[in-house]
């Protein structure tokens, strides 16, 4: 179906709308009722930090999100430390993400297209969760918007007078952008270096030319080149995820209703290998990251669908493109409905998808909330008592809401995180913890709720326990989002 706008308006129009829908969508509930979980606690409490702090830490832990704490740094010493400063990055991320699969799917396969998939991409229930998130994987999403994007403009340079078939001076700039912003993506999360095999995908399937393979090949190895030193270095940080469990078969049927979802809306687009097709761009951007991450996580486990969330930058684009050739089957017959088919599915997904998405805004979303416990901490403590942690992680909640611990004796902890330059400090041995709980009337522990906590597994979490068991009562206990808060009082 043609669409009877003027093309300049057409365009503002594609770029404004998914834009405008993904930013109301994330600005929706951004709060989450005041609560913050312990992956977001991680950034909210490094990026406080001077920024020569950071560097020292990032030497023996979190490597891998490095640029990623600086640059939020950076926002909290202009925009102050909060919710809003946290998540608006992800947010904004996502949105210009959504524009670059509207673009994409109108240069590919028609407005319509253009217009579904850019309105669909903050619909997805998993970048739903991400576009709420203090934690990089949404900016990662909109880099492979922005490098698909642009592999899709030189895709569509053709030989012709005065376009010689190579990089010439039209293509290096946007080969150059495309390798910067392929190498931030790696410095932002290396496992994002999956995006180039998508990429090679594409272009094995449009039978790219020669002028395209080798440019491709150059400044995609570039930045590999550039990432190799942080993807080298932060392999001997590796025990930060080993807490990933192996690979199972039923942890792909996830991936594998998605991949399913997506050859659906690859063949809606009806592609051949003559043209650049939005099957072309989006079909390998979905399935060979999550293929090729499948594959890593059989050598080490990495599974974990936030890696390859910019996957779903294909599966909208997808989207898309079976809602554009929805429209134009539709047109001949139907011409006034398959005007309103595109805006009317997506309301009936919002409307759909409305449990999901309520959910995704609710605390109960998150495993947990390091705000909800330290407010119970400032109603249960009293001046002289002690505090506890276990497991040691959990101090995240008194790094990011300090004056709740005011008062507070943190007797287990030897250097402080800023000290050790680690995400929790460094704790004393089990002998001294057990010497200073022995010498306080009351203990607060803060620890995870009896739902998801896990027995005591350091030694120095055995002897907490222990000497909590053997000379102390339980008076009051408290749990509230995922984690737990409990006051014991000394026998004697």
């Amino acid at each position: 179906m043609r669409c009877h706008i003027p093309a300049a308006r057409r365009g503002l129009l594609l770029c404004l709308i998914p834009f405008l829908w993904t930013l109301a969508f994330g600005l929706w509930g951004l709060s989450r009722q005041d609560s913050v979980w312990r992956d977001e606690a991680a950034t909210w409490q490094v990026a406080g930090r001077p920024a020569g702090e950071i560097w020292r830490m990032l030497g023996n832990v979190d490597a891998v999100h490095g640029l990623y704490y600086l640059l939020m740094h950076g926002l909290f010493e202009v925009f102050g430390a909060s919710t809003t400063t946290l998540r608006l990055p992800s947010v904004l991320a996502i949105a210009a993400a959504a524009v670059c699969v509207a673009v994409i799917g109108r240069r590919l396969a028609g407005f319509w297209a253009g217009l579904g998939g850019g309105l669909a991409l903050g619909l997805l229930p998993a970048v739903q969760f991400y576009l709420q998130e203090g934690r990089p994987y949404a900016l990662v999403a909109a880099g492979a918007g922005l490098s698909a994007l642009l592999l899709v403009s030189l895709l569509g340079d053709r030989p012709g007078p005065g376009r010689p078939d190579g990089p010439g001076r039209r293509t290096w700039p946007r080969w150059t952008a495309y390798a910067v912003v392929v190498l931030v993506c790696a410095l932002l999360n290396w496992l994002s270096l999956l995006v180039l095999p998508a990429h090679a995908a594409t272009l094995w399937w449009v039978r790219a030319r020669r002028g395209v393979w080798l440019p491709w090949a150059a400044y995609g190895s570039a930045a590999v080149a550039g990432a190799l030193p942080l993807v080298l270095f932060s392999r001997g940080q590796s025990d930060q995820v080993s807490w990933i469990p192996p690979l199972t078969w039923h942890m792909m049927i996830g991936p594998g209703i998605l991949l399913a979802v997506g050859a659906l809306g690859a063949w809606a687009d009806r592609p051949d290998r003559s043209r650049v097709s939005a099957a072309a761009v989006g079909l390998p951007l979905l399935a060979v990251p999550q293929l090729g991450l499948a594959g890593l996580s059989l050598v080490q486990p990495l599974f974990l669908d936030r890696y390859v969330l910019f996957s779903m930058v294909g599966l909208a684009l997808l989207i898309g493109a079976a809602l554009g050739a929805a429209v134009r089957a539709c047109a001949p017959r139907f011409p006034r409905a398959s005007a309103v088919l595109v805006p009317g599915v997506v309301g009936v997904s919002v409307l759909a998808l409305l449990p999901v998405e309520l959910g995704k805004r609710a605390p109960a979303s998150r495993v947990d909330d390091v705000l909800a416990v330290a407010g119970e901490v400032a109603r249960l403590k009293r001046d002289g008592d002690a505090v506890l942690f276990v497991p040691a992680a959990r101090r995240d909640t008194a790094l990011v809401s300090p004056h709740a611990f005011t008062g507070l004796a943190d007797v287990a902890l030897a250097e402080s995180p800023v000290a050790s330059a680690t995400l929790k400090g460094e704790e004393a041995r089990p002998d001294r913890i057990r010497e200073a709980l022995l010498e306080r009337r009351r203990v607060l522990l803060v620890t995870d709720s009896a739902k998801v906590a896990k027995a005591p597994s350091a030694e120095r979490d055995k002897a907490k326990a222990a000497v909590l068991r053997e000379r102390f009562t339980v008076v009051e206990d408290r749990q509230v989002r995922g984690r737990r808060v409990t006051v014991y009082e000394r026998r004697d």
